[in-house]
């Protein structure tokens, strides 16, 4: 399920000027130093990782992490959930997702591959 506009709104906000948004998925990650929500948004020009707040994970705060617009988020690992390793850091975030995510690397690296998009003006 895609997230909702007041949280693409939200993002749009803490990022400033980094292109238009293509992608946003919420993850959490896992492992050293400890579990933490973030929003990963995917833009024309970058991926950034915003850092939420603590009991709001749909309320970006900062920019965590970013990482130029061609990296790839893949491969999706499964452990037990879907995980991606971006940087240094590991996410995990919900099945539903894992869709959001091959088509952001496809976007980049196989855009052959990529059905017309049905909605362009939203």
């Amino acid at each position: 399920m895609p997230v909702n506009a007041a949280v693409r709104d939200r993002c749009r906000t803490v990022l400033g000027h980094q292109g238009a948004i293509r992608y946003v998925f919420p993850a959490l990650s896992i492992g050293p130093p400890g579990a933490a929500n973030f929003l990963i948004v995917v833009t024309d020009t970058a991926i950034s990782v915003l850092a939420t707040r603590m009991l709001r994970s749909d309320r970006p705060v900062s920019v965590y992490a970013s990482f130029p617009r061609q990296t790839r988020l893949g491969p999706i690992l499964q452990a037990p959930g879907p995980v991606i390793e971006l940087g240094s850091m590991v996410f995990e975030f919900d099945d539903e997702y894992a869709a959001v995510v091959a088509a952001a690397d496809a976007e980049v690296f196989a855009p052959e591959t990529l059905p017309p998009d049905p909605l362009p003006h939203l």
